[in-house]
């Protein structure tokens, strides 16, 4: 439906919102370009419901939560899969000649037109529903988990696959549907991998593996071959790596796919990453920073000069909290200029340039180059080695502001790791402004949370000393059973004060700079996971896996 003022007038009337967070949201719109409506949302002060009940009542409609709703299977057939995604419409129950379907916008007279023609009714009455929970009863009646093997093994398939090849219908179909499941799964990669007897399909979904499909070791060859050629690589080559690329639409969304291939003892394996080019980026509070926390981050984010690094091992979220530091401080009167490998995502405003090891075109290289282009704020996708250090030092110190990331286990770790590199200590301490060591947790489902109160042993476990409710989820058709669906990060924030640059250039050991940083007000990973277990947003379990409990 088309955005309209009163709508957001309403959110107002009705104490919704307030007006300080309406004007927070007109400054998300633009830094995003989403509607006013989006923005809200986005930020977590509305949701799609919110907004669907305020318009059926402007439009004397009712609302329907098609996530309470039991849809006749049989009446869904009604009209085509694509008739109902392309209109945003779905059949919900029929009385003798009338139908009343589920409509994302009721006042599209060409959707009930076509509607009340295909399926030849009297009548067509339409009923409000919200756009996320059509997509997913859709999504449940005709795209499944099952229908990839539902298509392999079908008459159709079998008798076609052989004959067509790489180029066959079937085939494009077959690889178009592993990309467009995992897409809609969320998943962050798809993993191909070849095993003796079958091939398995599995998904990355908030940074865990699922086997999704196994298929007949028969089409191996084809699916690798296909997706080689969808990524511009070699075909006739598979003794060594390649990389490649995919670009796509789906669904009005454009995905980049990032496509790696390994030889392996049963053929090539394939991993496909995949990053939603149309998502917007999250903003600094929505990443999972604890309020104060926050305030102590975003005020060194805008620091005139320094290095600014955030740690942690790889898939623990660094790229999305530098780009979401990025859009933060992103002004017309800034130049930011970043170097990355690869450029995951293109950041309005500023400028992009990715490794290109054949060009010449390296972190260090790449960064000295940045620095006769007259930048503001520097941001380098990691650094590797002494010689990039030491220009990101420099850079630093003449009078810049530099991001950047380390592999490092905590936060004091990346301060040995500088050293260790052959980094002076005085400069690692003038120039390292603050350390942000990060893991990304799941967070609980919200439709199927449930309290439960540990046994004492186990909270002991934790250094707890009396009884403390905590969270999990049941499994649920929303979460697909897994009692979780998304993530947010823990974080570990060391601010570089005086004291601390005393003990760096007195080299100190990482242990005895994170007590005294500890001692100051500095919360370990393990204590920010436990204080978001104990707020209901994950489990313990989630905490224990990606953080250590010290002493």
């Amino acid at each position: 439906m088309a955005e309209k003022v009163d709508i957001i007038e309403l959110l107002l009337k009705k104490k919704i919102i307030s007006d300080i967070q309406l004007a927070e949201a007109k400054e998300e719109t633009k830094r995003t370009g989403l509607t006013l409506s989006k923005a809200l949302e986005k930020l977590g002060f509305i949701t799609e419901e919110n907004i669907a009940k305020l318009n059926a009542d402007a439009l004397g409609l009712p609302y329907v939560n098609l996530e309470d709703y039991l849809i006749d299977s049989e009446l869904i057939k009604i009209i085509s899969e694509n008739v109902a995604r392309k209109y945003k419409v779905i059949p919900l129950f029929k009385i003798a000649n009338n139908l009343t379907i589920g409509m994302v916008n009721p006042q599209d007279i060409l959707a009930l037109d076509a509607v009340r023609k295909l399926c030849k009714l009297d009548a067509v009455e339409p009923v409000l529903v919200t756009e996320y929970s059509l997509n997913k009863v859709l999504d449940s009646y005709f795209g499944n988990k099952g229908s990839v093997n539902d298509m392999v093994t079908s008459s159709q398939f079998k008798q076609s696959e052989a004959e067509e090849g790489i180029q066959g219908e079937s085939l494009i179909k077959l690889v178009n549907l592993i990309i467009t499941q995992a897409a809609k799964d969320k998943a962050s990669d798809i993993h191909i991998e070849p095993g003796p007897d079958i091939l398995r399909i599995r998904y990355r979904v908030d940074g865990i593996l699922h086997e999704t499909n196994t298929l007949p070791k028969k089409l191996q060859s084809a699916i690798i071959s296909r997706i080689k050629l969808l990524s511009d690589m070699d075909i006739a080559e598979s003794r060594k790596p390649q990389d490649g690329r995919i670009r796509l639409k789906l669904d009005n969304r454009d995905l980049d796919i990032r496509v790696s291939t390994f030889p392996t003892v049963h053929g090539e394996n394939i991993v496909m990453r995949l990053l939603d080019k149309s998502s917007v980026l999250l903003g600094l509070q929505e990443l999972g920073f604890v309020e104060g926390e926050f305030k102590k981050f975003e005020k060194f984010i805008y620091s005139p000069h320094g290095i600014i690094l955030v740690t942690g091992p790889t898939g623990s979220g660094k790229t999305t909290t530098l780009y979401a530091a990025l859009s933060t401080i992103n002004t017309i009167e800034k130049n930011i200029i970043t170097i990355e490998d690869p450029v995951e995502y293109e950041l309005p405003l500023i400028r992009q340039t990715q490794v290109n090891q054949k060009a010449g075109i390296t972190f260090a290289t790449g960064l000295r180059s940045i620095l006769r282009q007259d930048p503001d704020i520097i941001m380098l996708g990691e650094v590797r080695d002494k010689e990039t250090v030491e220009v990101t030092i420099q850079a630093a110190l003449t009078g810049h502001l530099v991001f950047s990331t380390l592999h490092t286990n905590d936060a004091a770790a990346a301060l040995s790791r500088l050293i260790d590199m052959g980094i002076e200590p005085f400069l690692v301490s003038s120039s390292v402004i603050a350390i942000l060591a990060q893991r990304l947790v799941r967070t609980i489902c919200e439709k199927c949370k449930e309290k439960y109160v540990p046994e004492m042993s186990v909270l002991k476990d934790l250094g707890l000393k009396t009884k403390k409710t905590f969270y999990r989820g049941k499994g649920c058709k929303h979460c697909n059973k897994t009692g979780f669906s998304g993530r947010l990060g823990v974080f570990e924030l060391l601010l570089i004060d005086e004291k601390i640059r005393t003990m760096i250039n007195e080299k100190k050991s990482a242990d005895q700079i994170t007590k005294v940083a500890q001692a100051a007000g500095m919360k370990s990973l393990f204590e920010d996971g436990l204080e978001k277990a104990l707020k209901g947003l994950t489990t313990i379990d989630e905490v224990l896996r990606v953080s250590k409990i010290d002493g």
